[in-house]
């Protein structure tokens, strides 16, 4: 069967999050595989098939034959401005072996023990965020605390000096704003910033090394037996900078939002503090951070839904769709902080599943409590329909949230 064609989807350009969950219903429920002609998604992309339902996004995140590499599939790489290449040797971007290589070289950053003695520097954080907004009658939540508060987490793992994170935020941030050519342009002067900053901080580890996963990234580079290539290097370091504060930001915004909308899980949450432990989870699939999944192609021909995927294909899998299932959540339209089993794929699945996944999740457990905790009369500082999405389709969070003590 041929999949029907829509004729315009940008996720990326947002006025708010119940537009897009009315097309992913509708799409659950009429057309679960249909093909989109893309903007603001990636450069050089034009249609691409989306996948909605959580049974074959689930199998297509784990299926072997849609990879991230486009000539692994024979396709041809989208143009990419020379200054931008070296970024493209990062594991989100890379299938196996190369993957699977770069992947080691960073996961033990990542294990349960050294995810706890990161915790001890997230909740002390966290006391310090929440102590400067102490008196205020206003704040922003996602300036003030939800982007802070990974930041320094995820600087203090890699190694980033205390004085270039404020700095480092916004350009990580400029890095994904968007993947279409005239994101990246926009884009250009932070990028170029960005890449000059990650070359003074590999030469200053490379000298002078440290404690901490940039300095062995660096190690990494010169020795051993799973060598990194000096844009290996650049590209890990920038999408471990990048991506490991982002999703968390989103998390703990969009979290904040939801209890918000939702006093009765707010006030759960106050009243019972340990619930967040199933809590985040259901945050994580009830306001998923992430939109949908960077792009795979199509190695071989393959049937989703009874619709042929010819080979060569873009497909994009839907994460919030998928997380909003009826068929896999049951009143998956409602927020249930008790929910269990809750197999989202907020964090996707099989090889390619989110190697910082328990970093966010161990920031969530404390950033939600302590914040409700903090503030008892905690409210919205202005109405639903002003608020404003960041410009992103891959990953979904706010600008700003204004927040009324």
């Amino acid at each position: 069967m041929i999949a029907p064609l829509i004729e315009d989807f940008n996720p990326g350009i947002r006025t708010g999050k119940a537009k897009l969950n009315d097309i992913y219903t509708r799409l659950r429920s009429e057309t679960p595989v249909v093909r989109a002609m893309l903007r603001g998604v990636a450069p050089g992309t034009s249609e691409a098939f989306l996948i909605a339902r959580y049974a074959d996004v689930s199998a297509a995140l784990k299926d072997q034959r849609l990879v991230k590499d486009p000539p692994n599939a024979g396709v041809e790489a989208p143009p990419v401005p020379a200054i931008f290449r070296p970024l493209l040797r990062n594991m989100l971007a890379l299938d196996d072996p190369d993957h699977a290589r770069l992947r080691r070289l960073v996961q033990v950053a990542f294990t349960p023990r050294r995810v706890e003695m990161m915790a001890t520097h997230a909740r002390a954080t966290s006391t310090a965020l929440l102590d400067r907004l102490h008196g205020r009658t206003s704040f922003d939540l996602i300036r003030e605390y939800a982007l802070p508060l990974p930041v320094t987490v995820i600087s203090e793992l890699l190694g980033v000096p205390q004085r270039d994170r404020r700095r480092f935020a916004r350009w990580s941030g400029a890095f994904l704003r968007g993947a279409s050519m005239r994101a990246l342009l926009t884009s250009l002067p932070d990028i170029l910033a960005f890449l000059q900053y990650l070359k003074r901080l590999i030469t200053m580890k490379r000298e002078a090394p440290q404690d901490d996963l940039v300095s062995a990234l660096v190690a990494a580079e010169a020795e051993g037996d799973e060598k990194l290539t000096s844009d290996e290097l650049s590209a890990m370091i920038a999408i471990l900078l990048s991506a490991g504060h982002e999703t968390t930001v989103n998390l703990i915004g969009n979290g904040i939002l939801s209890l918000l909308q939702n006093p009765d899980g707010a006030e759960a949450v106050r009243s019972n503090p340990s619930i967040i432990a199933t809590g985040v989870e259901e945050l994580l699939r009830y306001a998923s951070p992430v939109e949908m999944s960077t792009m795979r192609y199509a190695r071989e021909p393959l049937t989703v839904a009874g619709i042929e995927i010819p080979r060569g294909s873009r497909v994009i899998c839907l994460i919030a769709s998928a997380n909003r299932d009826e068929r896999q959540f049951v009143h998956a339209d409602q927020l249930d902080l008790l929910r269990s089993p809750n197999r989202h794929v907020s964090f996707g699945e099989g090889g390619h599943y989110c190697l910082g996944a328990s970093l966010a999740r161990m920031e969530g457990k404390i950033a939600i409590p302590d914040i409700l905790a903090r503030f008892p009369q905690l409210r919205l500082g202005t109405t639903p329909d002003r608020l404003r999405w960041r410009q992103n389709p891959v990953l979904t969070g706010l600008e700003r949230l204004p927040l009324v003590v």
